[in-house]
């Protein structure tokens, strides 16, 4: 069974910067699409960031030029860069693994860790 386990949220100022990491068991994280989601109290999860197998990423709107996806495939690991957040960058921050499967994708989800972005 996947395991995906983040680490690195916290309580962070606005303007600052967290690095969330996300280490994969089971799954070899290069050969497979990463993502992270976020969901905020009272709203629903959404896509802030994925990368390919082949490196090809993808933001949300909301976080270009702020955030960057990344992945060690060494230490089989997928991370998040966030810079200048801001405080509707809180939430909780789930990693994932997407897998398509007879045409229907099945995403497989960590624990989540949890971001708070206020002075």
């Amino acid at each position: 069974q996947v395991q995906l386990v983040e680490s690195g949220g916290g309580l962070v100022q606005p303007g600052g910067s967290l690095r969330l990491a996300c280490a994969a068991s089971k799954i070899i994280v290069s050969i497979n699409t990463m993502g992270w989601y976020r969901q905020a109290p009272g709203k629903q999860r959404e896509l802030v960031a994925r990368i390919t197998s082949d490196g090809s990423t993808n933001y949300a709107d909301a976080v270009k030029g702020r955030f960057t996806i990344s992945r060690d495939n060494a230490k089989n690991t997928v991370y998040l860069q966030m810079n200048s957040l801001k405080p509707e960058d809180t939430g909780v921050y789930y990693c994932s693994r997407a897998l398509t499967r007879a045409g229907t994708v099945v995403i497989s989800w960590g624990q989540g860790t949890s971001v708070t972005v206020s002075s």
